[in-house]
């Protein structure tokens, strides 16, 4: 099928003037991206093998709730599927837009978490649809169900009447049982391409006859993080904040409280040059511009992103992240730091933003930290420049000529990469992560490696484990940040359906099990039973332990 492609309806049912409402899809070929979950739905009903249930699941306002309605459309059409309702909306496909087909219904499971809610909607799916082919239950946010709602809606979920069809939308899928979960057809809506959603905000700009700059728009695209309706939602209120006239990057700016990546630049010279008066000045000019702190220190964890990562950035990308300026700029500026002190510059802002909410008055919070850079840079630099002196001078030396001064200089970035590097932790293998783990005192990382981890694969810096309910739900956020700390290497942690090894807990357990069992079978053992025949093996250790 390829119809699917970026556009919209040109008839809106919904006449609302709020933009995430007025161009809401309301069948497959208003949507954008998602083509290939698009397609499969689309085939799966036109053949008659749609699935007793569907889980979508993403982002908020990637098109969940909106994706759950097309489906319900999809199977109730009175055209059918082939010809799904785009103009003139047929009885089934008007009332499903409206939210008020008596055999489609739409439930929030934000308020309808109990058993007794679910038993009810079990109690309704006996009877057949009153007006359509099949009745469709759409619960928004089901992971909000309680456990007890779960466990009563399990046998109906898995061998439902033919008629019935459940829609499971969620944005945390990982609170939903894997019972549920197993008996529904997954679909992960991903974020929206820049390029695309940038397109489609073209779109419903020229449909509403505004005027709005491309860099204005890729700014709110930038901002929305890959979601329709927040860039929907963005651009509504910078039209109404600009009161009809042409809206400019710089108005995008004031409104959302951003500034220039050109800003940003500035500082981070400053800091390096160590200039704290002109540092805290240049802050407080972008304070003044309306930016706030939070904003301030993410703008600036995405800066030190590209500083460190600009050789695989490309200036021409459809991202819309850097100008050809700021592009050269950043370029210039990642040649000249060290890489120990960009890395230390991430930490140390990663930490600030966990503080930010413990103050009240974030803006003296982030003066401080820019202050206390300065002084990390200085302590870190000489640092690395007693370790260059120490590793190139003999103490007996009191001179150099003028030939060894220029070979030491020479040498200087070669030394800077080599202390940059001397830090790196070698990680093969599960048993070398849990034992840095405890070398850093990570002991929550290391009690979950051991006890809840079931490895299916370790190499070339990809970690695969089993689903495990017992693991902790930051367990993945929060090893990725440590293991590139360790390492300064970007690790790639999934999950996969194979079963994967038991836990090393679990390991030590059996082979402990196996050691009992074979000094049981042992002659020592027998001989021990002959003096005390009540004797009973509790454990194996080794002498030194």
């Amino acid at each position: 099928m390829s119809f699917f492609q970026v556009g919209w309806s040109p008839f809106m049912k919904n006449k609302s003037q709020i933009l995430a409402l007025k161009y809401r899809p309301q069948n497959f070929k208003d949507l954008i991206g998602h083509y290939e979950i698009s397609t499969a739905i689309f085939n799966s009903i036109k053949n008659n093998k749609s699935s007793n249930a569907y889980l979508f699941t993403g982002i908020r306002g990637i098109g969940k709730t909106t994706f759950a309605r097309i489906v319900a459309k999809a199977l109730n059409c009175n055209n059918g599927v082939e010809n799904l309702c785009e103009n003139n909306f047929c009885s089934n496909c008007e009332s499903i837009t409206n939210s008020n087909h008596i055999d489609v219904l739409e439930i929030d499971a934000a308020s309808k978490t109990g058993v007794d809610d679910v038993r009810e909607l079990i109690e309704f799916s006996r009877y057949s649809p009153s007006i359509s082919k099949f009745k469709v239950f759409i619960i928004d946010e089901v992971h909000m169900l309680s456990k007890q709602a779960f466990n009563a809606l399990l046998k109906t979920l898995e061998e439902p009447p033919s008629y019935l069809k459940f829609i499971f939308a969620t944005t945390e899928v990982k609170k939903i049982p894997i019972t549920v979960v197993s008996r529904c057809q997954r679909y992960d809506l991903s974020r929206i391409n820049s390029e695309e959603l940038f397109n489609y905000l073209k779109i419903v700009i020229k449909k509403e006859e505004k005027k709005v700059e491309d860099d204005a728009i890729k700014l709110i695209v930038k901002i929305s993080e890959g979601s329709v309706r927040d860039s929907l939602s963005l651009l509504d209120r910078a039209l109404i904040s600009n009161n009809g006239d042409l809206l400019k990057l710089e108005n995008v700016q004031s409104i959302f409280g951003y500034v220039n990546k050109s800003s940003y630049i500035d500082l981070i010279n400053l800091l390096f040059e160590g200039n704290e008066e002109s540092s805290i000045k240049h802050y407080r000019a972008l304070y003044n511009s309306g930016i706030e702190p939070k904003n301030f220190l993410n703008e600036f964890l995405e800066i030190l992103y590209y500083i460190k990562n600009i050789k695989y950035i490309k200036s021409e990308g459809t991202n819309f992240l850097l100008n050809d300026t700021d592009y050269k700029n950043i370029n210039l500026l990642s040649n000249k730091l060290y890489q120990s002190d960009i890395l230390l510059f991430w930490e140390f802002t990663l930490k600030t933003i966990k503080e930010i909410n413990l103050v009240n008055n974030p803006n003296l919070l982030i003066e401080m930290f820019l202050i206390q850079l300065m002084y990390l840079i200085k302590k870190n630099q000489k640092k690395i420049y007693d370790n260059i002196e120490k590793s190139n001078f003999s103490k007996d030396d009191n001179s150099l000529n003028n030939q060894d001064a220029v070979s030491q200089i020479k040498n200087i970035k070669q030394e800077k990469e080599k202390i940059d590097n001397e830090d790196k932790n070698e990680i093969n293998n599960l048993e070398d992560l849990i034992q840095i783990c405890l070398k850093n005192k990570e002991m929550e990382l290391k009690y979950e490696l051991e006890n809840n981890v079931n490895l299916v694969s370790f190499a070339n810096n990809r970690i695969e484990i089993s689903f495990n309910n017992r693991l902790d739900n930051k367990f993945v956020k929060n090893l990725t940040e440590k293991l590139y700390e360790w390492t300064n290497i970007r690790w790639i942690i999934t999950f996969s359906k194979k079963k994967g090894e038991i836990s090393k807990k679990n390991q030590i357990k059996n082979n402990k099990e196996i050691k009992k069992k074979e000094f049981k079978q042992s002659q020592k053992f027998k001989n021990l039973l002959k003096i005390i025949p009540d004797i009973e093996l509790i454990d194996i250790k080794k002498k030194d332990d």
